[in-house]
């Protein structure tokens, strides 16, 4: 369904964008809608917690899928290359219960881990065929400075309960929080006038972080913060 949309946004903006004059090199705010995957289990850190959370409860990794909202300042560098400054925001709830335990009544031992994210990214793109082309592809390249938040609220079963009988269930929240700098890249395509401009884009972030001993047996649990973002650019173009 997303890949239908953004095929049928691009067509549009194509159509739209095709008749109009060729863009000067210039300035553009713009702003961002999309989806963001986190990477897949047998890509994921080691000691990630996700993964070692599907041992003991029931979810899976592609329900971290979020949608995300953002901003972001281009700035030309010649006709070939632009610089870039943005950041946008995604948050995830994902609700859960334990695989193999239950309440005494019978009734489901419930959680909700929870993951935001709000990357900060500075980049650099080339755009093979200039700033002053009304069809713009490109590709680039930056580093990301994520503000992140990873929660687990709700009923929980002690650790160290043998076979899980007979144990004491209580409610708790674990929270960690930080920010991880990692390397990114990109690559799209935009249609620019002289005062808008729209188009798609696709961008993968690699980070990693720790979470510290609160939040399983493991020596050093992790978070891998990584994923792909699928999102369509609209934006406002200033200056000459």
């Amino acid at each position: 369904m997303v890949k239908r949309l953004g095929c049928v946004v691009l067509l549009v903006c194509a159509v739209s964008f095709g008749s109009v004059r060729p863009a000067a090199a210039q300035q553009t705010l713009n702003f961002t809608f999309g989806y963001f995957t986190p990477k897949g289990e047998d890509a994921r850190v080691d000691r990630d917690i996700l993964v070692t959370n599907r041992n003991a409860f029931v979810f899976d990794i592609k329900d971290f899928n979020s949608a995300t909202v953002g901003g972001e300042w281009l700035v030309p560098l010649g006709n070939y290359f632009e610089a870039g400054a943005g950041a946008s925001f995604s948050r995830r709830t994902v609700p859960s219960v334990y695989a193999d335990l239950v309440n005494a009544d019978g009734s489901e031992i419930e959680q909700d881990f929870i993951l935001r994210m709000v990357p900060v990214a500075f980049t650099v793109r080339v755009l093979p065929l200039g700033q002053s082309n009304g069809v713009q592809p490109y590709f680039g390249a930056g580093i990301g400075i994520i503000n992140w938040r990873y929660s687990e609220s709700g009923e929980f079963v002690d650790r160290a309960c043998a076979n899980g009988r007979n144990c004491a269930i209580f409610r708790d929240s674990f929270v960690a929080s930080g920010n991880q700098t990692g390397p990114l890249a990109l690559a799209g395509i935009r249609f620019a006038g002289d005062s808008l401009s729209a188009g798609g884009e696709i961008r993968f972030q690699k980070a990693e972080a720790s979470l510290g001993s609160t939040f399983s047996g493991l020596a050093d649990p992790m978070i891998d913060l990584g994923g792909w973002t699928y999102q369509f650019t609209v934006g406002m173009r200033f200056g000459r």
